[in-house]
């Protein structure tokens, strides 16, 4: 269980990957749950982030194709990593299911040819209703058929609501158990706090990501390593509870 934080600056990964982030990922908070940094800034967090380290880029919830390829077009100019890399697909700004489709196809064929060749994580939504976009299963579905190297499941509109409020425990359960049962890299989100630590112990979840737990301020302030730290060590006593209960 790897920890994920999303950083909005190269500012902030150095408190990232001191405080123990094992993923840092590029995203803009006031942009949406997925939104994109500038290729400006993307650059400036590629370049302070250590060689070790696993980037992720969020590319927010694109409408289509072309959409698509200018989103990856930036992360086409960054330098190859000798860690694995990985780019984040919404698709709550698919028409359909077949739009949905196109995204993840389009998605997929550009981060195969791109220098960094990063893998693609289709991101579901729990409260998918709400945000207008497809169900968690139908994208999973989506995710394992189109070639995808993994599924996120986060939550879309950030009012406070974790990830819990939308998903029980047992059905979190399920719907990881299936996609990892595709072959899938699993990793889940949503303003997870402690309570919400505690109720991955036992799921065999990849990685978690978060934003505002890592925080001054909650996810509009500033990543610091005080915080990070916090997270990943609640996240090390949620790993020795699923170890103790197999």
């Amino acid at each position: 269980m790897r920890l994920l934080v999303s950083v909005r600056s190269a500012v902030e990964v150095s408190a990232a990957v001191a405080g123990g982030a094992d993923v840092v990922d590029a995203k803009e908070p006031s942009r949406g749950p997925l939104g994109p940094v500038s290729p400006a800034t993307l650059r400036a967090i590629a370049g302070r982030l250590p060689p070790g380290v696993p980037l992720s880029v969020a590319l927010g919830d694109p409408t289509d194709a072309g959409s698509v390829a200018a989103a990856i077009a930036a992360v086409d100019g960054l330098d190859p990593r000798p860690r694995e890399a990985y780019v984040k697909l919404g698709l709550a700004g698919a028409r359909d299911r077949t739009g949905a489709e196109e995204l993840v196809a389009r998605a997929v064929a550009a981060a195969g040819g791109a220098a960094l060749r990063p893998g693609v994580i289709v991101v579901a939504y729990a409260d998918h209703a709400a945000a207008g976009a497809l169900p968690r299963d139908v994208v999973s579905r989506l995710a394992a058929e189109g070639g995808a190297r993994g599924v996120l499941l986060d939550t879309c509109l950030k009012d406070g609501r974790d990830l819990f409020s939308h998903v029980d425990r047992a059905e979190l359960r399920e719907w990881v158990l299936v996609a990892k049962r595709a072959g899938l890299l699993v990793a889940v989100a949503g303003s997870l706090t402690g309570d919400g630590f505690h109720g991955l112990a036992g799921l065999p979840v990849d990685v978690v990501g978060v934003r505002g737990a890592a925080c001054l301020g909650g996810r509009a302030g500033q990543v610091v390593e005080g915080k990070v730290r916090s997270v990943k060590l609640a996240l090390e006593g949620v790993r020795q509870v699923s170890v103790a209960s197999v």
